[in-house]
């Protein structure tokens, strides 16, 4: 008797287990996710022609709008750049490094920033990646390189071939709460007046600070300005997917370990992430004012962020997780990718192309949308990179 109940509970517990295994699975699938290729008045969308002049645009409004903010200005009329020190050769006469201070003016005031860039020695122009720097600039982008850090391995990069260009976020725009009193907000924007409730977030200015250092690197003849990537990491990775949807002319955004507001998709079930009320409690200055009006409601808006990594079509994207990284949702990164690639495929090219969630170590690279998840924690290390350029490599960024 007592084997035939221990036989059932064993068995019992087995089929629990397998219950439990497959309802995660299932969790795992996105659900009821807005119809990318279905414009606001319910018409398909079927020719790039409708994707360009009609979805495209509602959507990159709907998310400015009610999400990321929209801007005062791009480039201003009073805009300068200028040597913040003479160049000088680096890294054992590989490189040129060149520190450039950008100013600008606005209606309210003044304002600038200093970026690095190292760009190797070579005899043709190089293609560049621009890091947005959400860290400590002195540990993580030291122009001395005295301090180096795998945040942005500066040395692999030049070793590669393509120019590392990077910035400090807080110059552009302080992460706190400021309203429009300080960084770029306090140029182009009146002190003695409320916000708008679709007024630009820190995210939305830190990308147009991204922007800025491309208006530069379309001036500087040893960089090659038709093949620049911009790179952002956690909050920096939702920045960076903001300044390649704003810029057409940033060839490729490389977002890591963006997370919620950046490439996670809402409509799917990761209890461990982050969700839309967690995010605007903490960090509600990174948007807009109307973006607390989804709090709690995002499943029923009628757009989600496969939509906004679809804006980048038909050039390239880059999504990275950790495997550790559960605050991101990571399946939540992936299927934003899946999900966006019909964008692609009305120009004939493949976006995602997969066959299912890979393990870590395995990027997926074939299409035009690249997907890797890398052992370890919320970071941006020297793997994540490499794969960036692999990617860059596989589209031809160096022939």
């Amino acid at each position: 008797m007592k084997k035939v109940s221990y036989a059932w509970i064993v068995r019992g517990c087995a089929l629990a287990c397998l219950a439990l295994a497959q309802g995660a699975a299932a969790g795992l699938e996105p659900e009821n996710v807005p119809d990318l290729m279905t414009t606001f008045k319910g018409e398909k969308v079927t020719t790039v022609e409708q994707w360009e002049k009609v979805r495209a645009p509602e959507l990159r409004a709907e998310f400015m709008r009610e999400e990321y903010g929209r801007r005062p200005v791009e480039r201003p009329k009073e805009f300068s750049f200028a040597p913040a020190e003479p160049d000088a050769e680096m890294m054992d006469g590989k490189a040129i490094r060149k520190r450039v201070r950008v100013s600008y003016a606005g209606k309210y005031g003044k304002g600038e920033f200093t970026f690095t860039a190292f760009i190797p020695k070579q005899q043709k122009p190089a293609p560049a990646f621009v890091l947005i720097c959400n860290r400590p600039p002195d540990a993580n982008i030291d122009p001395t390189r005295e301090k180096k850090s795998e945040f942005w391995p500066a040395e692999e990069i030049v070793a590669r071939g393509y120019a590392a260009i990077a910035f400090w976020n807080g110059d552009i725009a302080p992460d706190r709460s400021s309203g429009n009193r300080d960084g770029v907000f306090a140029c182009f924007e009146a002190p003695d007046k409320g916000r708008a409730p679709d007024a630009w977030g820190t995210l939305s200015a830190w990308a147009w600070g991204a922007s800025r250092v491309l208006d530069w690197i379309e001036t500087e003849p040893l960089l090659d300005a038709k093949h620049v990537a911009v790179v952002g990491h956690s909050r920096g990775g939702k920045t960076a997917l903001v300044a390649g949807v704003c810029d057409k002319r940033f060839a490729m955004a490389c977002s890591n370990d963006s997370g919620c507001s950046g490439a996670k998709l809402n409509h799917i079930d990761l209890p461990k992430s982050e969700h839309l009320h967690q995010i605007v409690r903490t960090f509600p200055y990174w948007f807009c004012a109307n973006y607390i009006r989804h709090v709690n409601a995002e499943k029923e808006w009628r757009v989600d962020q496969h939509a906004f990594v679809a804006l980048m079509a038909p050039r390239l994207v880059c999504i990275a997780s950790a495997s550790e990284d559960a605050w991101a949702g990571q399946e939540g990164e992936y299927w934003s990718g899946r999900l966006a690639s019909p964008a692609w495929e009305l120009y004939g090219k493949k976006g995602l192309v997969s066959e299912g969630f890979p393990p870590p170590e395995q990027p997926l690279q074939e299409g035009c949308i690249s997907y890797h998840v890398r052992s370890g924690k919320h970071n941006l290390t020297s793997y994540d990179w490499n794969r960036y350029m692999d990617f860059a490599d596989r589209h031809g960024w160096r022939d």
